[in-house]
């Protein structure tokens, strides 16, 4: 049975296991994903994540809103809205092609829900997170040239001020249930949740950010955020985009896989990375597992763990992720993944 944790002090519980859909409208067609809907939520899980901007690859004008349309397809052919905790997400600043560009504020969020609601043919957001914060963020890559200095404490004291009396109107409206942020950091969350407790608004109910065995950005400030302030972690892209399967070793690029479409996986790929993927390789070996469900495993029994949000592009590789929903990793395999860890620490 999947096991359930709670989403911040918001009282929704949500699955350790999160659908991730945004391939839903370019990789995978309407009837696919209803079919990985379907799959997911009888397997217990009862989180889907998506995004204004979604699909990707290819992301542009043409496709924006597709994944939420699906969605809310799926909710009117089957009725069951109830069924599913629904996240979404707002764009942040620098995506032409949703507002043209627009920072995230008062002016936008209305806006913006009001969009997804319709796309998504629902009067309420379960979660409604902001995808990447206003100031800019280190993720994707940016953490190795990151500079904080140009940042305006005031203006981005104020935007949070702001934004969490717009969010703070839509829950009274009943169209958003919880809060959270995404691509952020300790110190802008501790932020919003101090402004929050404050002022008022919605308090951060979870935070999004890339966590796998290659990426453990989240290890130590955010751990300790999210432990002391119950704000969990809703992990991306905990397959390392398809690298910890092993499928991309040696050169290979199978033929309608990410790597197909965006050859460098977003800045993951490089001689370090696939040393890395090597060492946990070896170690599922050692000890039988399957890699994929080792991955997953690692994710979901780190102890600020809200759910882990993971992706398909065909039924085939869900029903592979679900077969290993139970597993749980022995001290003596952590204990080797934090061996493998220090060895290979951050590839990419």
């Amino acid at each position: 049975m999947m096991k359930m944790n709670p989403l911040g002090r918001t009282g929704i519980e949500v699955s350790e296991f999160c659908l991730g859909t945004m391939t839903f409208g370019t990789q995978t067609d309407q009837p696919e994903a209803f079919a990985q809907i379907d799959m997911s939520l009888d397997a217990g899980i009862n989180l889907v994540d998506a995004a204004e901007m979604y699909p990707v690859n290819p992301m542009g004008p043409e496709t924006q809103g597709r994944t939420e349309e699906i969605i809310g397809n799926w909710f009117e052919t089957t009725g069951r809205r109830a069924d599913m905790v629904l996240a979404t997400k707002h764009s942040g600043a620098g995506l032409a092609h949703v507002r043209n560009g627009a920072p995230i504020s008062s002016q936008t969020i209305p806006e913006a829900i009001e969009g997804s609601l319709k796309r998504l043919k629902t009067d309420y957001i379960d979660l409604y997170q902001f995808h990447w914060p206003n100031r800019g963020s280190y993720m994707f890559r940016q953490n190795w040239r990151f500079d904080p200095s140009k940042q305006n404490r005031a203006e981005t004291i104020a935007h949070m001020e702001d934004a969490l009396g717009a969010l703070q109107l839509e829950v009274e409206k009943g169209r958003i249930r919880a809060f959270g942020l995404s691509n952020d950091s300790a110190w802008g969350t501790a932020q919003w949740l101090q402004i929050a407790e404050a002022e008022g608004g919605p308090r951060v109910a979870s935070v999004q950010n890339e966590y796998s065995l290659l990426c453990r950005l989240y290890d130590t400030d955010m751990a300790e955020m999210s432990m002391n302030e119950e704000v969990g972690l809703l992990a991306f892209s905990p397959l390392a985009a398809g690298l910890l399967t092993g499928k991309y070793q040696d050169g290979a690029i199978p033929a309608g896989s990410r790597r197909s479409i965006v050859d460098n996986l977003g800045g993951r790929v490089n001689p370090r990375t696939f040393a890395a993927v090597d060492a946990y390789l070896a170690i599922a070996r050692k000890h039988d597992l399957d890699p994929i469900h080792m991955a997953m495993a690692f994710t979901v029994q780190r102890p600020f763990m809200c759910s882990s949000i993971f992706g398909a592009t065909r039924l085939a590789q869900l029903e592979h992720i679900l077969n290993g929903a139970d597993l749980r990793l022995s001290d003596d395999v952590l204990a080797e993944i934090d061996a493998a860890h220090q060895a290979h620490p951050m590839p990419f």
